[in-house]
């Protein structure tokens, strides 16, 4: 299982899709091999005051609104993220198909409300925060220097299943 703790990025944008996550143009770099999308991570996105080269640095977790991971269904979108030590994206809401393969990748795509997700941004967004998913207990843990909050959430047990054995291959491969 991958951890899924440690520095927040925060994304304070709606509809973040994948091509902005990782364009399209590099999807051939997986014929070569998935670490070769690393430093084109994010490097479309247009949000004011953002420069992927210089704020992905140690962060291992993103919060973002909602709807992220719309656009094309295509795999390199979290594979772009897990290659850049990425394995936890908390936001309002995901595309259906993106929030899959995040699972079938062993990693967590976390949905929580507006309101939760707008308390998070609130209360962390302009200061250093830590977070860490108890994936068993259905709890975050978003921790500043001066402050702390839990959040619970929910999965489905085959989604958590799926993160525990570090995606879908492992899965299949352990019970099929």
């Amino acid at each position: 299982m991958k951890e899924f703790k440690g520095k927040v990025l925060f994304l304070d944008r709606a509809d973040i899709n994948t091509d902005e996550i990782i364009p399209a143009k590099y999807k051939y770099l997986t014929e070569i091999e998935k670490s070769a999308m690393k430093p084109h991570l994010l490097e479309d996105l247009k949000l004011e005051g953002f420069d992927p080269k210089t704020d992905l640095e140690g962060k291992t977790i993103i919060v973002a609104k909602e709807n992220f991971g719309c656009g094309s269904s295509r795999e390199h979108a979290p594979w772009a993220l897990e290659e850049n030590g990425i394995n936890v994206v908390i936001a309002g809401s995901f595309a259906r198909i993106f929030r899959q393969n995040m699972f079938n990748c062993g990693m967590l795509a976390i949905e929580l409300s507006k309101d939760r997700i707008n308390t998070i941004f609130d209360e962390f967004s302009n200061i250093e925060v830590q977070i860490s998913v108890d994936v068993d207990a259905d709890e975050i843990l978003v921790r500043s220097k001066d402050q702390a909050k839990k959040i619970e959430f929910q999965i489905s047990e085959f989604d958590r299943a799926l993160i525990k054995t570090g995606g879908w291959v492992e899965y299949a491969d352990k019970h099929y």
